[in-house]
């Protein structure tokens, strides 16, 4: 989490390249004009090239470097269809292609750039305090609270299959607490880590949000579940911040996910959870 050399400006140059490889997210996620999409990150890591053929210094890191690292997890996890799905294939190809966009930005930044710009601190700063057990308690009341409501009363939860047998259960349960688990080592220690070597916290944070909540949008959380997953994504990432511990925001995200996969059970099986939720499908 070391930061670039010098000031990180909270605007500059470099925020044009850097806003049309984020700005590639809704393209590829929500739009789903992949297409469109890949054009977007070809276009912002090669203005980044032309903006540092004659500016950048040896001592600082390279944004089209950065760039080309996020453009290709991107790129990596664009080439499937990211609708819940609980088949074999599909949990295959998730692993395969959520891995691999972990993966080969790490390779590549280690191995080939050597500049080890990608780190994933798990145990960061230490013990918890008491804030921090706090929040892991107060996450868990928002989430008791809050997404019952958003799942069925936007119907959004039928963007995920009908879990209704133990086997399905069990693989969404993996399911989404994988897939929260990738979101902490995509989003935040690889995209936000990366532009936060460049910009401001506030710039690379809200730039990482972008991409973190297009992703969310196309695995499900329509309707109004950005007015959910953009302060979400934003607060990860100040969390990560202050605590140093990759550890730390996947279990709070975990625990979210955890209320997360029951009310998909509830919504999908009325009457297995009523007693759990004040709302019922």
């Amino acid at each position: 989490m070391k930061a670039a050399v010098g000031a990180r400006p909270a605007v500059a140059v470099g925020l044009v390249p850097a806003g049309i490889v984020a700005l590639a997210a809704p393209a590829l996620f929500v739009l789903e004009n992949r297409w469109l999409g890949w054009l977007l990150l070809a276009v912002g890591v090669g203005v980044a090239a032309l903006i540092e053929r004659s500016a950048v210094r040896a001592k600082e890191p390279s944004l089209t470097r950065d760039l080309s690292l996020i453009a290709v997890g991107m790129l990596i996890v664009s080439v499937i269809q990211l609708e819940a799905e609980l088949d074999d294939w599909s949990m295959v190809r998730f692993t395969l292609a959520l891995g691999g966009a972990v993966v080969v930005p790490y390779v590549i930044s280690r191995w080939v750039y050597r500049d080890r710009a990608i780190a994933f601190p798990w145990r960061g700063g230490g013990r918890w305090s008491r804030w921090q057990w706090a929040w892991l308690a107060a996450v868990l009341l928002l989430g008791w609270l809050i997404l019952p409501y958003y799942f069925i009363s936007s119907g959004v939860y039928m963007n995920w299959p009908v879990v209704d047998t133990p086997d399905l259960i069990a693989r969404l349960f993996v399911g989404v607490g994988a897939v929260g688990i990738w979101d902490e080592l995509f989003f935040i220690c690889t995209c936000f880590v990366l532009l936060r070597r460049h910009f401001a916290d506030l710039s690379a944070n809200i730039l990482q949000a972008i991409i973190f909540v297009s992703f969310l949008w196309e695995l499900g959380y329509r309707a109004w579940g950005p007015a959910l997953t953009i302060p979400f994504a934003l607060l990860q990432a100040l969390i990560f911040l202050k605590t140093r511990s990759l550890g730390y925001v996947v279990t709070v995200h975990l625990l979210f996910d955890a209320v997360v996969f029951a009310v998909l059970v509830h919504a999908h099986n009325p009457g297995m959870l009523d007693g759990l939720f004040l709302l019922s499908p």
